[in-house]
């Protein structure tokens, strides 16, 4: 189903509700970024290139024509400008001038290169907020360099310390680079930096560099390990697979049980749901009786299915659970009762968060394809028709 090109927009809710935002359409860090800040109640208006016109957008290739399958870009109402023309590029500035905020995510320059630069964007509105989401920096010896998400994680090191013993890095999607340390980040310094603005009067650049986001989420490891409390070999230390406590274990069937049972008595709640000698406790903390516990836990949860073990630990503080699939994660029971996934267009999506008692978000609409509102848009953000036909004659708009 292609949503009504030019429906008037829906009454927006929630904290953010009355924020105006900009979002130079890219990959990745801003397009989550902006999904975020409109499930919170914020405009935020995309803008796609012409090439990009009635297409249905996916980070990672076709959507089989499900275009609500492309999450990230929900909630936003889209406008297509050409930015090497001169008059789409004026055509941005003007916009700019009703906004609280821009984000974007191009590599360093690009956007100075365009006329939409900071310097370009402030001087048309000083309050503005402008944010960059990149991977490398906006300086440093690497930040003109290609990359992505597993590249920045790469040279943080965390991802050298992930992953199982004598085995290789383990891959944690693109959930730690783009996500958590680019578009997270990046939506933390908007608001951070919009706060700041209401004071001052004046807007300024958000830098939110991949690179340093990964860094800020890996702070733990890195004093741990200057200190001597993490080790560099993969699968040997107490959150990254090594100990028999905090770990994932094979089922009969095949399937997999999460163990989080770092407490006392949450690890002897453990031993006596898998029927195991209580004694086993004291050695709990003893790093060279790992392996030899490890191996016995193995071999008692070898010998149920998964559901019988899910059973076997429901109601039980032993901080052990199913380890689910991105199927069976959407029925299940405490998914549900949250309502944690919401249908939008028929396919089920994760539901805004966090949650607000007095001002709760919600998903604002499905995604669009590129360019399906630029008259209805630019007209709500104060544009005449007359300067809306004559910006199609010239070919800025489309």
């Amino acid at each position: 189903m292609t949503p009504s090109t030019d429906a008037e927009p829906a009454a927006r809710q929630g904290p953010l509700h009355g924020l105006k935002i900009i979002e130079l359409a890219g990959l990745g860090p801003g397009p989550w970024c902006g999904m975020l800040l409109s499930d919170l109640g914020a405009e935020v208006l995309r803008i796609d290139r012409p090439s990009a016109v009635g297409a249905l957008r996916t980070d990672l290739g076709a959507s089989n024509g499900r275009q609500p399958a492309f999450v990230n870009d929900r909630g936003r109402r889209s406008v297509a400008v050409d930015l090497k023309h001169p008059d789409g590029v004026d055509t941005v500035l003007r916009l700019v001038e009703r906004a609280d905020a821009l984000l974007e995510g191009n590599r360093p320059g690009v956007t100075e290169r365009l006329g939409v630069g900071p310097e370009d964007c402030l001087a048309r509105n000083p309050r503005l907020v402008y944010g960059r989401a990149t991977g490398w920096g906006q300086d440093g010896p690497l930040s003109r360099t290609a990359g992505h998400d597993l590249n920045y994680l790469s040279l943080s090191g965390l991802l050298a310390a992930m992953g199982p013993a004598g085995g290789p890095p383990a891959i944690p999607l693109n959930l730690l680079g783009d996500y958590a340390g680019g578009g997270l980040m990046l939506a933390m310094g908007l608001l951070a930096a919009l706060w700041e603005a209401r004071g001052s009067g004046r807007g300024q650049v958000v830098d939110a560099a991949m690179v340093d986001g990964i860094a800020l989420l890996g702070g733990v490891f890195y004093g741990q390990r200057q200190v001597g409390m993490h080790g560099l070999e993969r699968g040997t230390n107490m959150l990254d697979g090594g100990a028999p406590f905090y770990t994932v274990y094979e089922t009969a069937d095949g399937g997999w049980m999460a163990v989080g049972a770092i407490e006392a008595a949450f690890f002897a709640e453990l031993l006596d749901v898998l029927g195991l000698e209580p004694e086993l406790a004291d050695i709990q903390w003893d790093r060279t009786q790992w392996p030899r516990v490890r191996t016995r836990l193995a071999a008692v949860f070898g010998t149920r299915t998964r559901m019988e073990w899910e059973a076997a630990f429901a109601g039980r503080e032993a901080c052990t659970t199913p380890v689910l699939d991105l199927d069976e994660a959407l029925r299940h029971e405490h998914a549900r009762a949250r309502h944690s996934f919401v249908p939008v267009d028929g396919v089920l999506q994760p539901a805004p968060a966090p949650r607000f008692s007095r001002t709760p978000g919600a998903v604002q609409g499905p995604a669009v394809p590129a360019g399906a509102n630029t008259s209805r848009a630019l007209i709500d953000w104060g544009f005449d028709p007359p300067d809306i036909d004559a910006l199609r004659a010239t070919g800025a708009i489309l």
